[in-house]
């Protein structure tokens, strides 16, 4: 339990930022499972709505400062490889 009055409220702040950061990582995860779904299904349209959707969320949770720009332009990446072998198959 903080002593101070400041010590407090970095308590509740960082409760606060861990709630917002724990929403983007999981929003995150879920675009791109679902996006990889798509690809074990084979299914094109979906694949090229999910993978813009995908990026679309992984700028912002950098645009947020939730994650590195390194480690959304990986992630992005590496979707994209799988889509590209998804339509070069």
């Amino acid at each position: 339990m903080p002593n101070k009055k400041s010590a407090a409220k970095r308590v509740l702040i960082g409760e606060k930022n861990r709630l917002y950061n724990r929403y983007w990582k999981t929003r995150c995860k879920t675009v791109q499972k679902s996006l990889l779904a798509a690809v074990e299904g084979k299914d094109t349209e979906q694949v090229s709505k999910l993978l813009d959707e995908a990026q679309s969320v992984l700028d912002k949770a950098v645009s947020k400062g939730v994650i590195h720009r390194n480690t959304a332009a990986r992630r992005k990446s590496r979707l994209a490889l799988k889509v590209a072998a998804l339509a070069k198959a």
